[in-house]
């Protein structure tokens, strides 16, 4: 829940600040001053919105799985294991595949 709530405070504060950056950059233009720095306090608004914004995705993020073999085998039975079908070759089936219909091994 507090992960949540961090992820709207940050996207809060960074639309806060994308908003005064563009004030700000409109004062410039009136002022006929295009080339100016932003003020240190939207540079800091947006660095803490980041670091918010971080922080509540990753306390918002599920738990992590266990990507071991024993925890894999406890979800699944020795016999699903064992019958590894992928690993079929065709020296066993290319007589099937290969015969034609008049050889009578259909």
């Amino acid at each position: 829940m507090i992960g949540k709530i961090f992820l709207v405070l940050a996207t809060l504060a960074l639309l806060h600040a994308a908003y005064s950056t563009y004030e700000h950059l409109s004062l410039l233009k009136a002022l006929g001053k295009p080339e100016g720095s932003l003020p240190l306090d939207i540079v800091y608004e947006s660095i803490f919105a980041l670091i918010l914004g971080l922080l509540g995705a990753s306390l918002n993020a599920p738990p992590l799985k266990d990507i071991t073999w024993a925890s894999e085998m406890k979800k699944r039975s020795i016999d699903g294991m064992d019958s590894r079908l992928g690993f079929a070759h065709y020296k066993s089936r290319g007589k099937f595949l290969f015969a034609s219909p008049h050889d009578g091994k259909l």
